[in-house]
């Protein structure tokens, strides 16, 4: 009950917000006012191209795909921090989820991708053209700030399906502008046969709203990621492969900028692999969009230290680190009884 009741009271809190911000401002489908989320989280994963939505049963599940938040035994939290494009975008990611009784998790995350020091110029006389005489000089320096803050639930229906779901909340700034937004998202994880793995997820199912101060009403469309995978154990070094295959479908017409497309609707893909030695080294390999990725994990106990290298031609490699703390205490372990 407290849990249909708490479902309830988001949804009427998101068509309120709707309904109160679509009378007045324009309401514009932004085609890429969510790419910001669309960028990932954890260097395991992203070591493997972004194919992870069949596959994460950690603390990131909470953005991969919040049904895998059940594979949670003990609380864990997570650290990334990553310079992309030539260090220009700082992108930052901090997590933190737990077992809830038997069979739920919850979870709590947080992105911020940001570029700061933009230089603001102006004319030293606004009202003459530039000249050797009136060039423009740094008025100000701002910043562009995108933050997405979780909150997930994740429940086991039997032993082979989970669901999950996110509350997300998305904070922009841009100089002195900002904009509020509020969203969910919808996840199945299903081991339907062996070892194979399905999973799937759902972002900004109910359609994303961005309220700006300048009165624009932004609208971010569903995006529906859908994963498989089949890890198999090796007699060779104690060791487990990985393979794994993601597609992200797409609604907001992006045609040539997407890897395939059919009218409106595109499709990119994400391949991965990974190789474990003795649950202690992990080296991984994928293409994330048609772009090489690489990495590796050091698994220590309680810690996980991963690494993930990804190459783009135009705007300079990409590297990533992240820090995993899973807290093995036997008070915390989630209890089946």
């Amino acid at each position: 009950m407290k849990r249909l009741f708490f479902c309830l009271a988001s949804v009427g809190l998101w068509l309120v917000v709707i309904s109160s911000v679509s009378m007045s401002g324009d309401l514009t489908v932004a085609k890429y006012a969510g790419e910001f989320i669309s960028t990932g989280v954890g260097a395991r994963g992203l070591g493997m191209g972004g194919a992870y939505v069949a596959i994460c049963t950690d603390v990131t599940a909470g953005y991969w795909n919040p049904a895998g938040l059940i594979g949670l035994k003990y609380p864990q939290v997570m650290l990334m921090h990553a310079s992309r494009f030539s260090g220009i975008v700082k992108y930052d990611y901090a997590a933190f989820a737990l077992p809830a009784g038997r069979f739920s998790s919850l979870g709590i995350s947080m992105i911020r991708l940001g570029v700061d020091d933009i230089p603001i110029t102006a004319l030293a006389n606004a009202d003459l053209p530039l000249s050797e005489t009136n060039r423009p000089y740094i008025e100000k320096m701002v910043s562009d700030a995108e933050y997405a803050f979780y909150l997930s639930y994740a429940k086991a229906v039997v032993g082979r399906f989970s669901y999950g779901a996110n509350i997300k909340l998305i904070r922009k700034s841009v100089g002195e502008n900002s904009a509020w937004g509020i969203g969910f998202d919808f996840g199945v994880l299903l081991n339907p046969i062996a070892n194979l793995r399905f999973g799937a997820n759902l972002q900004d199912g109910t359609t994303t709203l961005l309220a700006w101060d300048t009165n624009r009403k932004e609208l971010i469309s569903p995006t529906l990621k859908i994963g498989f995978a089949y890890p198999f154990a090796l007699n060779i070094l104690s060791s487990k492969i990985t393979p794994a295959l993601d597609f992200d479908t797409r609604f907001e017409n992006r045609r040539s900028a997407a890897q395939t497309n059919l009218g409106p609707i595109s499709l990119d893909f994400h391949l991965g692999l990974e190789y474990r030695v003795f649950n202690a080294v992990a080296l991984r390999i994928g293409s994330d969009v048609g772009r090489f990725s690489a990495g590796t994990g050091l698994y220590l106990p309680q810690l996980l230290i991963d690494y993930a290298f990804m190459s783009h031609d135009e705007l300079g490699d990409t590297h990533r680190v992240s820090l995993k703390v899973s807290i093995e205490k036997s008070k915390f372990k989630r209890s089946y009884r």
